[in-house]
């Protein structure tokens, strides 16, 4: 169902989907003319529009989460506001969102066709129980470890920390940088997100925590206490610089359909910090990141996967599994304190929990 106060907008969208074998079953001007054609049809996935009059689409959101939760997927101009109100609604439990612009729409999302349909897809996939749990993760103060042994993170640039999401990943990631104290080392990430996007979510992520959080910049040192997120459209490398480690914000094509690509960053740590590294691998549909983080493994880098519970599409963590590239298999409130104990442990060596109970069959999740 497709929710837009453009006329036009909603035409090219639902031709689109059609065209790809999703059957649009209703559309809407605001949300007051949807909700009941929501309660009635119930739709597998929500396309909702941000600005809309009567309502606005935030609004909408949470009440339909709050009373017929369905997978949402925001429908946004490329603005600085409209990254704004998009991340607002990524934390309020969409799954996702597709971009539009203000001028040449038609052109736009002919040539955006594929990222449309496979977003509406992986929203149709996603875990509403894990979905549903985000917003409330979030919201208490930062998760407290359990007791650690009173043993030092090791020396300044001694660990890096490598992180990759994609779907349902700006929920996951502040439950799990939230909970990180200072000491924490030097994290480098990649969250799945077109240009624009990602300065914002650094920045709102920056007001949340305690550890410093970032967009990164070309040459930039990972020091403890500071997340670097790669800009979304470019990937993102590690090189190893006399002791330190620093960033490399690169040009380059889609890898796994996808820049940046998770696999760029976990190659790069895998070469650069080879045992020195963690890696997690997180919510996410396809399979970006699971062979960088099997790299990593071999390397002997410390790697872990979240769960299927805890996931809100379990695509990329799956396929990391599968390949055995991952030493422990984690619930999301279990990632920080994971890490932090890893952070802890000689680099060579691991402390990891054994895998078991794992679905690692090929159907789609």
């Amino acid at each position: 169902m497709i929710v837009d106060d453009s006329a036009v907008v909603r035409k090219h969208l639902s031709d689109r989907l059609e065209a790809a074998g999703i059957e649009v079953v209703a559309t809407a001007s605001d949300p007051l003319f949807a909700w009941p054609k929501l309660r009635s049809l119930q739709p597998d996935v929500l396309v909702l529009d941000v600005e809309m009059p009567r309502m606005d689409g935030i609004s909408f959101l949470r009440q339909v989460m709050a009373e017929q939760p369905t997978p949402v997927v925001m429908c946004s101009t490329l603005t600085e506001a409209g990254c704004e109100v998009t991340l607002e609604a990524l934390a309020a439990g969409a799954v996702g969102f597709v971009t539009k612009p203000k001028a040449g729409l038609k052109s736009f999302l002919e040539d955006q066709a594929n990222d449309l349909v496979d977003t509406v897809r992986s929203a149709a996939r996603a875990n509403l129980g894990a979905l549903g749990a985000l917003p409330q993760a979030a919201r208490p103060a930062p998760l407290t470890p359990p007791p650690l042994p009173a043993a030092p993170l090791g020396p300044p640039g001694s660990r890096v920390i490598a992180m990759g999401l994609s779907t349902g990943g700006v929920q996951s990631i502040e439950v799990v940088l939230r909970a990180l104290p200072v000491q924490t080392p030097g994290i480098v990430i990649v969250q799945h997100m077109p240009a624009g996007f990602t300065a914002s979510l650094a920045a709102r992520l920056n007001g949340l925590c305690d550890i410093e959080v970032a967009e990164a910049r070309h040459g930039e040192r990972v020091l403890p206490g500071r997340a670097l997120i790669a800009p979304g459209g470019r990937h993102m490398r590690l090189r190893r610089q006399g002791s330190q480690f620093v960033v490399e914000v690169i040009d380059g094509p889609l890898i796994n359909h996808h820049r940046p690509s998770v696999d760029v960053l976990f190659r790069s740590v895998a070469q650069q910090a080879g045992a020195a590294a963690i890696g997690v691998i997180m919510t996410g549909m396809g399979d970006d990141g699971a062979r960088g983080l099997r790299d990593m493994h071999d390397a002997g880098a410390l790697t872990a996967a979240q769960d299927q519970a805890s996931s809100v599409v379990f695509g990329m963590p799956k396929e990391a599994i599968r390949l055995g590239a991952a030493d422990a298999v984690l619930p999301l409130p279990e990632i920080a304190p994971w890490l932090l104990q890893q952070a802890r442990v000689a680099p060579g060596q691991r402390v990891a929990r054994a895998i078991s109970g794992v679905n690692t069959d090929t159907s789609p999740h």
